[in-house]
């Protein structure tokens, strides 16, 4: 493809994406797709020869759209929200073009100072101290399988890299129960084992219990364990509990062990005043991450990683063969070497445009006000005879579900598996659930930034329509 063609297929794609963009809320938020429809429409071998542009393209709106789940829809209020601003697909498309491989600063030099720049405001924005040093992982998922390697290079004097861990006692690692699976996942990846994971009892908001933590680091450390890390969550996935991390902290800081903070969703509502008691005492964490790519619109994929012994996290990940040294050496941040990945993609670029289209302002607002909307939503379900919340709702997210007088709780859980299955084939909004306390829960969160007033109270509509008529 020559330029020529390029620019009229360029200008036809972002039209395309306007169009998109604009009419979205006409697309079933979740299509009614079943398991192997697309691979059948797809051709089995690769074409031979070239194709032309518009076959291509016809095809990706007549077999793939009708298959795609539409994250940026109003009525996307599962998981957590994955936000697609147009400043930053803008920016996305720059970073395209660019195609600029960032893994040094010799390699792109404007890449790796603009990360830096973004990440200082992006730490005084949601009020973490000035010690914390950022870098943008790809997701927060790495974000703590790096936390937990430094940890334990950290822990073992930086020569488990080297020897492994077969000399180097049993490592244990601590979190709430409600922490979510990618710690599971870190510590497996880092080598410490998921056996190794203490889960921490709750208290009655589902946050961790500070003092139950206390008691299990002593009693490890009196078997002849080595406490490595603890994880604290700020906003679990299922129901947004937040960790009392003033408490936890100073339990780190005592038993000199790596404390690592998840704010995976709910650090992007740090940037209110009024939502930074979240983080108080954070001045004893060692490591801090949040998604921008999933509530402050910034494009997937964007994962703001602070660190405070930022000489600690680079010896742990460095390798310097000789075809990746400069002459710049320390003189720069070589993000190569803050986390596994040698390639890094141009990210900063949207987060940049995000922040500066918006404003602290405008970033504030879009938070406030999806906080402020379910908030008020789940007054109503609460308010209503026939309906539970199963935990409390800090945050834009709450659990709830169906309970009519007089049946039985052993069949409350089929029924409201009903129910959500019912609420989702309709195509109209999209929840997820989970279970609290045992019990099956109906999960909603709000943050697309589509999602308004008449979003939330059509869904309400929806969830009672259905229950009431659900057997």
């Amino acid at each position: 493809m020559d330029t020529k063609d390029f620019r009229k297929n360029a200008h036809k794609f972002v039209d395309w994406m306007a169009d998109y963009m604009e009419n979205i809320e006409s697309y079933p938020v979740k299509p009614p797709t079943k398991p192997g429809d697309i691979l059948a429409r797809l051709p089995q071998h690769a074409p031979t020869g070239p194709e032309p542009m518009d076959d291509i393209f016809r095809d990706f709106q007549d077999i793939i759209m009708p298959g795609m789940t539409h994250w940026q829809h109003p009525g996307f209020m599962a998981y957590f929200p994955a936000n697609a601003s147009p400043p930053s697909i803008l920016a996305e498309m720059l970073t395209a073009t660019v195609a600029a491989q960032c893994m040094s600063w010799q390699t792109s030099p404007a890449a790796t100072e603009l990360e830096e720049r973004v990440l200082d405001w992006l730490r005084d924005m949601i009020g973490l101290p000035n010690g914390f040093h950022g870098v943008i992982q790809d997701t927060a998922s790495t974000a703590m399988f790096v936390a937990f390697v430094t940890a334990r290079e950290r822990l073992n004097d930086f020569t488990t890299n080297h020897t492994g861990l077969n000399d180097a006692g049993r490592h244990t690692c601590y979190a709430s129960a409600e922490v979510h699976s990618s710690t599971d996942r870190g510590i497996r990846m880092a080598g410490l084992g998921s056996d190794n994971l203490r889960k921490i009892p709750l208290d009655e908001n589902f946050a961790m219990i500070a003092a139950e933590l206390d008691k299990a680091i002593a009693a490890d450390i009196e078997a002849g364990y080595r406490p490595t890390c603890v994880v604290a969550t700020l906003g679990s996935t299922s129901l947004s509990a937040i960790d009392p991390l003033q408490a936890i902290g100073e339990i780190c800081r005592r038993y000199g062990v790596w404390l690592h903070v998840d704010a995976a969703w709910a650090g992007s509502a740090l940037v209110l005043p009024e939502f930074q008691w979240m983080i108080r005492g954070v001045e004893n964490a060692d490591s801090f991450v949040f998604n921008p790519h999933k509530w402050l619109l910034t494009q997937f994929d964007c994962s703001a990683f602070f660190v405070k012994d930022k000489a600690a996290l680079i010896r742990s990940f460095e390798i310097l063969p000789e075809y990746l040294k400069t002459r710049e050496g320390p003189q720069v941040n070589n993000y190569r070497d803050w986390g596994p990945q040698l390639g890094r993609r141009f990210r900063a670029l949207k987060l940049w445009f995000v922040i500066r289209s918006y404003g602290i302002t405008g970033l504030q607002d879009h938070i406030r006000r999806h906080i402020g909307m379910t908030r008020a939503l789940a007054e109503q379900v609460a308010a209503e005879p026939d309906f539970e919340l199963l935990a409390p709702n800090p945050l834009a997210l709450f659990c709830f579900r169906y309970c009519p007088e007089n049946l039985p709780e052993g069949r409350l859980d089929a029924l409201n598996e009903r129910i959500f299955e019912a609420i989702n084939d309709t195509g109209e909004i999209y929840l997820t659930q989970t279970r609290i306390n045992g019990k099956y829960a109906i999960r909603l969160v709000s943050g697309a930034p589509a999602t308004g007033q008449k979003h939330l109270d059509k869904a309400w509509q929806i969830i009672k329509d259905i229950s009431r008529k659900t057997k």
